[in-house]
């Protein structure tokens, strides 16, 4: 996890920055950032980034924001709090295997292509 600086009123569009995690989970990466309102009451802004790529090839970020605000934080709190103990209970976790990362699907890969020699193509 990551800790940002404040950022400026200019920099942030008008918004002031108090705090900023980050947080870099596989192939997203999750941006936690405390805001303060013109009346300077805090909020939260809870923001999704994935690295996508268009036609061309030209990698674009994908983003998804949600604006969760000082009033509703225990009630988000609960509710988060209770499915990740459902999703903890139900299923057991899944540990990695470091050894085999990506082997088997390259196996699976392979194994569904036709076997063809190059020997087999020569004049």
């Amino acid at each position: 996890m990551e800790e940002n600086e404040k950022k400026t009123d200019e920099e942030n569009g008008g918004r002031q920055e108090i705090f900023s995690q980050t947080v870099r989970a596989g192939k997203r990466t999750y941006f936690f950032d405390v805001k303060a309102t013109r009346n300077n009451d805090y909020y939260l802004t809870i923001t999704e980034s994935k690295k996508r790529f268009n036609k061309e090839g030209k990698q674009y970020f994908e983003k998804h924001k949600v604006f969760l605000y000082k009033e509703d934080f225990e009630k988000f709190t609960n509710g988060l709090t209770e499915v990740v103990s459902f999703i903890t209970n139900e299923q057991p976790p899944v540990v990695p295997d470091a050894r085999n990362d990506g082997e088997e699907k390259d196996k699976a890969l392979t194994e569904s292509f036709t076997n063809v020699s190059f020997d087999d193509l020569e004049e």
